[in-house]
């Protein structure tokens, strides 16, 4: 299954506190890109956060991965997740009844 996270900074975080785990998240995202968890990553044009497409089991184990970043085990950011499905409109266009 595919889901999409979306990066939320929590309050209190500083600039300071992102460089000091900054090389260890780009370490372990790197990782679970090579492992084919993370398929796709992004950073917002309008603002610095964090895009992710995830091929996981399900939301649980996306949350459980996602809780092996730095910056998510400081407390620094969390994500809020979407599942996604592939898009039905073609069958509902196309196939013959």
């Amino acid at each position: 299954m595919k889901i999409l996270a979306i990066e939320k900074d929590l309050p209190g975080a500083t600039l300071q506190d992102f460089q000091i785990h900054g090389k260890a998240e780009a370490r372990r995202a790197w990782q679970l890109y090579q492992e084919g968890i993370f398929r796709e990553l992004y950073f917002r044009q309008d603002r610095p956060s964090a895009v992710l497409v995830l091929e996981c089991e399900g939301i649980e184990q996306a949350k459980e991965i996602l809780n092996t970043l730095p910056l998510v085990k400081a407390g620094l950011i969390a994500f809020d997740l979407i599942p996604l499905r592939a898009y039905p409109g073609f069958e509902r266009l196309f196939a013959e009844t």
